[in-house]
């Protein structure tokens, strides 16, 4: 079937198309894929709309161009006119999302053509390394991470929003007082993808399992308390989760890193992930 040229948004009738465009790079698509996989392509249960780009016939129900539109913005792949249909089609929208993050290609592509509208964003890390690994640790998991209980969560909440203004440069409780982030990481709790180290009752470690589809889980918020930084505790913290995902339920473990962040990189090389890709984000 011919249609006109420009983004447009997927629904299930061409989930098979979509699924097998998302596990040809199930790394870089692992934040899109554990959604789609969910629950299909349906914007309501989504949270979120995905985009294609049509400029010919759509081959054999083969998809070359994905963008996620949801609370974020993510590119995962198309050429140069596929970023500016996607843009064309964020202008019209309107600015939801908090941010634009996935493959550096597609994210700084797509920015270049918003920025003029959207712009200034509040920072743009253009270097975020994605890193990978399928076997066992190379550092020997600490056997104190575990996952973290709901009865947890008033433990758990100070050192999840510690690390948020550490890696975001926001308070995530300023706008409704915490409300939405502390439902956010209940839900993490509640699905036993948060794990932590305690010692006297306090938060040393504690890392999350962001996303998970099929193939991949991808680590998110990883978080030594500073008295404890520079003794392995977070090498070691990572490795439990890491090991978690590959041995305990059988998917890749993935996690994506600030090129800046020299020890966190040279903590996760000593691990045993490997750079399949390369990240960057967009932040408002």
């Amino acid at each position: 079937m011919l249609r006109l040229a420009g983004a447009r948004v997927l629904d299930d009738r061409e989930l098979t198309g979509v699924l097998a465009a998302l596990a040809a790079d199930p790394v870089a698509s692992c934040m899109v894929a554990a959604r789609v996989e969910s629950v299909g392509l349906d914007p309501w249960r989504l949270g979120g709309e995905v985009w294609s780009f049509d400029h010919r016939s759509l081959r054999g129900g083969r998809v070359d161009a994905l963008c996620f539109a949801g609370p974020n913005l993510i590119p995962l792949s198309g050429g140069q006119a596929a970023l500016r249909g996607f843009a064309d089609r964020a202008r019209r929208r309107g600015r939801t999302c908090s941010s634009l993050v996935g493959p550096a290609e597609q994210v700084i592509g797509l920015w270049e053509e918003l920025e003029r509208d959207w712009g200034p964003a509040r920072e743009v890390r253009a270097d975020q390394p994605l890193l990978a690994m399928g076997g066992a640790p190379s550092v020997r998991p600490d056997p104190l991470v575990r996952p973290v209980r709901p009865a947890e969560l008033e433990r758990y909440l100070p050192a999840a929003i510690a690390m948020f203004v550490e890696e975001v440069g926001v308070d995530p409780c300023v706008e409704d007082g915490g409300a939405g982030y502390r439902a956010r990481v209940a839900e993490l709790i509640a699905s036993g993808r948060a794990f932590a180290r305690f010692e006297n009752g306090e938060v040393v470690f504690k890392a999350e399992i962001g996303a998970m589809s099929r193939q991949v889980g991808q680590i998110q918020g990883v978080w030594v308390r500073p008295d404890r930084r520079g003794h392995g505790v977070g090498a070691a913290g990572t490795a439990a989760v890491a090991d978690r995902l590959v041995r305990g339920l059988g998917r890749t473990a993935s996690l994506y890193v600030n090129g800046y962040n020299s020890p966190a990189r040279a903590a996760y090389r000593k691990i045993g992930f490997t750079q399949v890709g390369q990240y960057a984000t967009v932040l408002f």
